[in-house]
């Protein structure tokens, strides 16, 4: 007779899953681990992030490193936990809802595009989700939510944060775009515009307005905020009406 696979033989492929193990040597810990490896992230992105490279720009062979990480995923998983420890949400008896939701989509954006990789991993799920510092904001978000009302506030935040990750990631994407063509993003955009509006010139719902194209060559920022804004009222309008009269 076969016997089945015991825990030890078939483990959950997370760093969450599995008891965390000592140090090899104090110098190394995996805290300066994720340290480097965000460092590494933000720079180069996720293609670019190898255990090999991470151990020279730490002065550590793999053996030290696989003590503490075992492999990329659970570094990934790692660096998102770390990063979520930046994000803020209101405490739960906000007295404006609407404000308190507004204000943790804005952090959460503001963290995604300071580290344009976050919300790429997210959007791959796995278990990355299962870190204390994530696990910590969600359950703010939830906090915050049920006091608001909501009877299901755990589809209330999916569907605003759906909005907000999408968004962000977009914008994280074009963001990246500009940085690797060693322009400013309005020079970017002035330099890109003339093309977009010969390629809408043809289509009549597509032209781009005169008031956004002089907004994007001078103040991209402010035009990228006002677009975020306005996609999460309209989200936030939504949602209003769930909530009982």
């Amino acid at each position: 007779m076969s016997r089945s696979k015991t825990t030890d033989e078939n483990p959950i492929p997370s760093v969450w899953a599995r008891e965390r193990r000592r140090a090899d040597q104090p110098a190394l810990s995996r805290e300066a681990i994720v340290r480097e490896a965000v460092a590494m992230l933000d720079a180069d992105g996720i293609e670019a992030l190898s255990m090999r490279k991470l151990g020279a720009r730490l002065n550590a062979g793999a053996t030290s490193l696989y003590r503490h990480v075992t492999t990329k995923d659970e570094l990934m998983e790692l660096a998102v936990d770390e990063v979520a420890a930046e994000i803020h949400v209101p405490p739960a008896d906000s007295p404006d809802w609407r404000a308190a939701v507004t204000e943790a989509a804005e952090s959460f954006r503001t963290t995604a595009l300071r580290h344009p990789w976050l919300t790429l991993v997210l959007g791959q799920a796995g278990l990355a989700y299962l870190g204390p510092n994530y696990m910590s904001f969600s359950e703010r978000l939830a906090a915050l939510f049920t006091a608001a009302g909501f009877a299901e506030p755990s589809r209330a935040i999916e569907t605003v944060f759906s909005y907000v990750m999408g968004m962000s990631n977009a914008e994280a994407a074009w963001l990246t775009t500009v940085a690797r063509s060693g322009e400013t993003e309005a020079d970017f955009i002035a330099r890109l515009m003339p093309a977009a509006q010969r390629a809408a010139a043809d289509h009549t719902h597509l032209a781009i307005p005169h008031a956004e194209v002089e907004e994007a060559t001078t103040d991209p920022v402010a035009l990228r905020d006002m677009k975020f804004a306005y996609g999460l009222e309209v989200v936030l309008d939504g949602l209003a009406l769930r909530l009982p009269k």
